[in-house]
Parts: C-alpha cells; structure tokens; sequence
C-alpha cells in the first residue's frame, strides 16, 4: 500500500508556532465502527512535545454529545504519514495512516488490524476542514481506496447538517 512518504505533521495540524487546537476535522464518510455510531463526528488534534492529543466528538441518536480523547504519534520519522493512535491505556495502539490529504481541505485515513488471528478489523475516513466536501472529491478519495484493493461498499456518510451539529463544541 502506498502511503505518502513526504507527509509533514505540522502542515496536517496547520501549526506554525503555537500549541493551540485547531479547527476540527469532520468525519465526511466512513467505514462503520462500533466506537463510533452517531452523527457530527468531528477530531480535533494538539500538538504537545511530539505527541498529537487526539479528541473525537459525535452527537449521539439521544442528542448529547460524546467524546473521547487519545493520543497519536509518529513511529518511524521515516515512514510520517504512518501514525499509532491509542485511546485506551490497556489496549495496544492501532495504525492510523494518511493515504491522502492536500492539507487544507481533505484527508483520507486507513487503519487494519488482525487481533491473534482471531478477527480482521478495517476502517476508513473521509475527513475535511469544513461539514461537507465536494463530491468529486469524495469519489477521488473513494477510488484511491479501490486501487489498493480497499473495498468501498461498507462506507457510509455521516450527517454533518449545520442544524444537526450546532450544539457540536
């Protein structure tokens, strides 16, 4: 699988000199996840002495919003887009590889994990800086997965509508 080998962390997060948060991403299409099942879902990264803090948001069915927080960080300086990211203490960190982003507007993710050989997990998101991407861009996004033999027909849209998502932080 290709993975960008020139992907900067800095220019993902738009950090030029301060440790501040920054606009979220939000979660365009996705492959369902059982950790992840409401609407709005949104991340927010900071950079702190190399370790990306991680929060993700989501609106769920019964209206209140739910977040979790984690951590991500690159294991190889020289494979960067290749990130792990944890959000529990006991469990093992799980891959989080940018396969594409131009850095303003869109990113695609791709993490897979086989536990024991026991069970297969796949996920995939479609992130932008805004609640909506073009749909051209979705479907180039969609047919970068499909070249690297990714199947796309699991992956569904997540309802990022202005009125769903104002109570959103």
């Amino acid at each position: 699988m290709i993975i960008l080998n020139n992907f900067s962390i800095i220019n993902y997060l738009h950090f030029q000199s301060c440790s501040c948060p920054l606009i979220s991403h939000h979660f365009i299409m996705k492959i369902p996840a059982p950790f992840q099942l409401g609407e709005c879902c949104q991340a927010t990264y900071t950079l702190s002495d190399g370790i990306v803090l991680v929060r993700n948001d989501e609106l769920l069915a019964n209206g209140t919003v739910s977040f979790i927080e984690g951590t991500a960080k690159i294991v190889d300086a020289s494979e960067p887009a290749k990130l792990e990211v944890s959000f529990f203490e006991d469990a093992p960190p799980g891959p989080y590889w940018v396969l594409a982003t131009d850095y303003d507007n869109y990113t695609l993710i791709y993490s897979c994990s086989d536990f024991a050989g026991l069970f297969h997990a796949e996920y995939s998101w479609i992130m932008s800086r805004t609640r909506t991407l073009p749909k051209e861009t979705v479907s180039e996004l969609l047919g970068i997965l499909k070249s690297h033999g990714i199947s796309t027909d699991g992956f569904t849209e997540t309802d990022q509508r202005p009125e769903l998502c104002s109570s959103m932080p």
